[in-house]
C-alpha cells in the first residue's frame, strides 16, 4: 500500500476516514487496516472527537471488499507473505469488532459499490447512509468463500429468509432494499451528502447528546428511497429459502418456477445462478447461518475466522479468485463439482476447531 491509500482528517469534532483506492474500488489491504485500527483507538480517547465518519473516494464505490487476490496469491506462494491468509482476517475482524462496539458515533456513507469488507466496516457500525448509487452485496459464494465480516450476525437479522437468499446468491441490493434489510439506517440523496457532512463538521457538540444531534442532522437530509423490491418478492423468498439444505432450496425454487408468473421467472433465474456457485461454499454458508442464529458480533467473527482458515486449506477459494479476478474467464472449476459430492462430514470439517492454530477470541 501507499500512505495515501487511506486518508485521515478532521472536520470540527468529526474524525474522517477516506478509503482512497478508487482504481481498486477502494478495496482494503492489510496495510490499510493496520493504519485504521490505531486511529480508531486514538479517537476513542480524544475528548475533542465526538464522531467518526467514513466514506470512499471516487465515483464508483464505497468499498468493494478486501484484497482477496493478494490473499490468494500469498496462500499459493505466488507473492507476498504466506501468513497473510491468517493475519488479514484476524486483523480485519478485530477492527470490525471495534467498529461495532465503538464508544462514539460512527457514520458510514455507503455511496456506490459496497461488498464484503466494505459491508464489514459499515453495516457493523451505528449509522449507515445509503444513496441512490448504493449497491450492496455479499458475493462470496461466487469466489469459493462464504459471507464473513460479521455477516453471520447481520444477515440473520434480515427479515424472513432474506438473509439466506442474499448469502447464497450474492444478490445485489439498491438503497431501498438495503434499508429494508437493516443494512442501511438512512437514505440520503447523493446531492445532499455534502450538506450532511458539513452539518456534522459544523456541529456544536453537547456531551451526552451526540447521538440525538446526529439523528437530527440526518432527519434534515434523509428521504424516502421508495418501495423495496425485496418486500414484493418476500413471500417467494421465504418459501424457497426456508429449507435447511441447499438441495431442498433448489427443489423449492424448481416448484416456484413451475408456478409461473413473475415469481416463477425470478425463481428460475435464482436457481440457475445458484448452480454456478461453489457447491462447498453453498453448503458451508447455509450451515453457517443456521448455527449462527443469535450470535453476537464476537461469536460471529470467531466462527467466521475458523471458517476462513479451513477455506484457506481448500481448493475453491483459490480457483474462484483465479476465475473472477486473475484470469477473469468466469469459468471456475469447483472441486467438488456438485452438491452431491459435498458430504455432511466434509461440511462438518469446516466447523471443526483449528488444530495447531490460534482461534480468534476477544478479550
Amino acid at each position: 500500500m501507499t500512505p495515501n491509500d487511506i486518508l485521515f482528517g478532521r472536520e470540527g469534532g468529526v474524525a474522517t476516514v477516506t478509503l482512497n483506492r478508487p482504481q481498486a474500488l477502494n478495496a482494503f489491504t492489510l496495510g490499510m487496516y493496520r493504519r485504521f485500527a490505531p486511529m480508531l483507538r486514538e479517537w476513542a480517547d480524544d475528548p475533542e472527537i465526538h464522531a467518526v465518519l467514513i466514506r470512499g473516494a471516487g465515483e464508483r464505490a464505497f468499498c468493494a471488499g478486501g484484497d482477496v487476490r493478494a490473499i490468494a496469491e500469498a496462500g499459493r506462494g505466488i507473492s507476498g507473505d504466506p501468513a497473510l491468509t491468517s493475519s488479514f482476517f484476524w486483523e480485519e475482524y478485530e477492527l470490525i469488532r471495534h467498529i461495532h462496539r465503538y464508544p462514539k458515533p460512527y457514520v458510514a456513507i455507503i455511496d456506490g459499490i459496497t461488498m464484503g469488507g466494505g459491508a464489514g466496516v459499515s453495516v457493523n457500525g451505528a449509522w449507515r447512509i445509503a444513496t441512490e448509487r448504493t449497491m450492496l452485496a455479499m458475493p462470496e459464494t461466487g469466489i469459493g468463500l462464504f459471507p464473513d465480516v460479521g455477516a453471520t450476525r447481520f444477515l440473520n437479522l434480515a427479515p424472513g429468509q432474506v438473509g439466506r437468499y442474499l448469502a447464497l446468491t450474492g444478490a445485489r441490493l439498491g438503497p431501498a432494499d438495503a434499508r429494508y434489510c437493516g443494512f442501511a439506517t438512512h437514505f440520503v440523496p447523493r446531492e445532499l451528502v455534502a450538506q450532511l457532512v458539513a452539518a456534522l463538521g459544523d456541529m456544536t457538540w453537547r456531551k451526552g447528546e451526540e447521538r440525538a444531534q446526529i439523528e437530527a442532522a440526518l432527519a434534515a437530509c434523509a428521504a424516502d428511497p421508495g418501495e423495496p423490491p425485496l418486500a414484493l418478492r418476500r413471500a417467494a423468498i421465504d418459501r424457497s429459502f426456508a429449507p435447511d439444505t441447499v438441495e431442498a432450496v433448489l427443489d423449492a425454487l424448481a416448484r416456484e418456477t413451475s408456478a409461473g408468473g413473475s415469481d416463477g421467472e425470478w425463481a428460475a433465474q435464482t436457481r440457475a445462478g445458484l448452480l454456478t456457485k461453489s457447491p462447498t461454499s453453498l453448503k458451508v454458508t447455509l450451515r453457517q447461518l443456521i448455527v449462527g442464529q443469535g450470535h453476537d458480533i464476537e461469536a460471529a467473527l470467531a466462527l467466521e475466522y475458523r471458517l476462513t482458515q479451513h477455506f484457506m486449506l481448500g481448493h475453491d477459494f483459490y480457483e474462484g479468485v483465479r476465475a473472477a479476478l486473475i484470469d477473469k474467464d468466469q469459468r471456475p472449476n469447483w472441486q467438488p463439482a456438485t452438491l452431491a459430492e459435498v458430504s455432511e462430514a466434509m461440511v462438518d470439517g469446516y466447523f471443526a476447531p483449528l488444530l495447531g492454530k490460534k482461534e480468534l477470541i476477544f478479550n
